[in-house]
């Protein structure tokens, strides 16, 4: 096993360092793995609140509105579990080497970009290029 990489509390990837050197990899392993543990932690709670409202409401509006409501936080927590996917591709690319490094042109990912989204898999540009690529060849 590695030993802990020191990481201040106030650290932030700088430009002027190596690029993915191992502070700027533990500060990305640390934060996907806090977002990982706040949406899991979200998803326990969902759970725990829709089994308490697993209840009997005799008024249709009431019941209605009841039921659009789980439906909305079902679907919400969908997308988190999807996200939390992401998060342990992420947190695999950063184990293999691979983080950071667009999957399309293998260049490096700009640290801004992933300090706002840690799970991007493409540079700016090829994300763009992707979308527009996308969008030209869905089915409507």
């Amino acid at each position: 096993m590695k030993p802990e990489v020191f990481l201040p509390n106030d650290y932030r990837p700088a430009e002027d360092e190596p690029f993915m050197n191992e502070r700027q990899l533990e500060y990305f392993r640390r934060k996907l793995q806090t977002w990982k543990e706040e949406l899991l932690e979200q998803s326990a709670e969902t759970l725990e609140g829709l089994q308490d409202s697993a209840r009997n409401v005799p008024d249709i509006a009431d019941r209605a509105s009841e039921e659009t409501d789980r439906a909305l936080e079902l679907r919400t927590r969908d997308r988190q579990r999807k996200l939390v996917t992401k998060i342990d591709s992420a947190l695999r690319r950063i184990d293999s080497g691979e983080y950071g490094y667009c999957e399309m042109t293998g260049e490096p990912i700009s640290l801004k970009r992933l300090d706002a989204r840690p799970i991007a898999t493409m540079t700016l540009e090829a994300q763009e290029k992707h979308e527009r690529r996308e969008r030209v060849h869905r089915d409507d």
